[in-house]
């Protein structure tokens, strides 16, 4: 019915500039010539107009559709730090011994404008994190992250987030962390070489984990103020923060 409409529209439109041009060369039928010469300059000047067009609004379509996947992104991020992300950071800080040293790559707060959020990310992923294991009880984690793998794998299967390769990378690098805890039957009896094996990865997750949560968190503050509010007053690696709005 759509392309019905389309199509009457079209005829009706050629249709009316038949009659118009017939009136006008009727009209003016000294200045054929020159009506002629004019009709040939318009329709000489339709393909620019509408290559113009074209670019326009391919261009507006573009940013359009980049806008959507943006938001679809997002959502999925979203749903990561909501279900697992968020708790697996607070598991993963046990075992920095170095909190304080990226307190202020963290410490987050509404006056952060998107090149200090790009700076701490920055500094985050390329940190060498202080992960200690020694002498500390790897198994509720293991079991936690097994427990988690089915969601994360349902994550990796979602198309929107071939566009995102840094979350990507970000959830290969928790995969594998996972795949490393998982293949060892003694956690509590590795040799140091090992042991220094698995701290590099978990220093590798934990690095890229919390330069994406800084970037959801920057996300937040643009488009949810209640939500960033939350992770301010949440935030782990701030000793003040309070999850009581006081002022």
């Amino acid at each position: 019915m759509g392309a019905k409409r389309t199509w009457w529209l079209v005829a009706g439109l050629l249709a009316a500039s038949a009659v118009l041009y017939a009136a006008l060369y009727a009209a003016f039928l000294d200045r054929g010539a020159d009506i002629a010469f004019y009709t040939l300059l318009d329709i000489a000047f339709i393909p620019i107009s509408a290559l113009i067009l074209t670019l326009l609004i391919g261009r507006l379509l573009e940013q359009r559709e980049k806008a959507a996947l943006l938001n679809k992104l997002n959502m999925v991020i979203g749903a990561f730090f909501g279900e697992t992300g968020r708790d697996l950071i607070d598991r993963l800080v046990e075992f920095d011994t170095d909190v304080a040293g990226i307190s202020a790559q963290m410490r987050f707060t509404g006056a952060w404008s998107a090149a200090d959020f790009e700076e701490a990310r920055r500094r985050l992923v390329g940190h060498e994190h202080a992960i200690s294991l020694q002498g500390r009880d790897l198994e509720p984690l293991r079991d936690y992250l097994i427990g988690q793998r089915a969601f994360l794998l349902r994550l990796l299967e979602n198309q929107t987030l071939l566009e995102h390769a840094a979350f990507t990378d970000m959830l290969w690098a928790v995969f594998h962390l996972t795949d490393e805890l998982a293949a060892r039957q003694n956690l509590s009896a590795m040799p140091p070489a090992d042991l220094r094996h698995v701290e590099l990865d978990m220093a590798r997750a934990y690095g890229r984990l919390l330069a994406e949560w800084l970037r959801y968190v920057q996300h937040l503050g643009d488009k949810y103020p209640y939500l960033f509010s939350f992770a301010v007053r949440t935030n782990p690696f701030d000793p003040e923060a309070d999850i009581e709005v006081t002022g």
